[in-house]
């Protein structure tokens, strides 16, 4: 049975200025597993190094409405040779209202990820299963902390 949602029945209001935040969909954009030495990685022994990167972009759609999409890249190597290769998109549409553009900045990089980095965690490691390998469960990542460094001024220049 299929049920229909206002969209600003899931927002979240705040007492002050009529600031909104609300999830309105997640939705896997884009997913990719590689595993180029099978079958000849699952006969030795697994010993990988991993290389995990993420990255997050923001593009504004209508109205107070935001595309949020989080990237989430993890290569194994097996002696310096790629053992798997996972390449996911996590999205989400996001109602972000009342906020200054700088704030509406903080939310989108710092929250919005915070939403979406649950599912992104979930399919990795449902995709490392299913190619045969170890689950890959990723550590929690702290999105204001990477987006506070992000933000310093350099020093040391003029």
């Amino acid at each position: 049975m299929a049920t229909r949602t206002d969209n600003n029945e899931n927002a979240t209001k705040s007492a002050e200025g009529g600031r909104s935040f609300g999830l309105q969909r997640i939705y896997l954009k884009d997913v990719s597993f590689e595993s180029p030495l099978a079958p000849a990685v699952f006969q030795g022994e697994w010993k990988p190094t991993l290389n995990v990167n993420i990255g997050t972009r923001a593009r504004a759609l209508e109205g107070d409405l935001h595309e949020i999409v989080l990237t989430v890249t993890v290569e194994a190597k097996q002696d310096d040779k790629v053992a798997f290769l996972v390449e996911l998109q996590q999205a989400g549409i996001f109602l972000i209202s009342g906020f200054s553009a700088e704030e509406r900045q903080q939310v989108a990089a710092i929250l919005c990820p915070q939403n979406l980095f649950p599912f992104a965690r979930e399919e990795i490691a449902s995709l490392t299963v299913k190619g045969g390998f170890p689950q890959i469960l990723l550590q929690p990542i702290n999105f204001e902390r990477i987006y506070q460094q992000g933000n310093q001024p350099s020093k040391g220049k003029a």
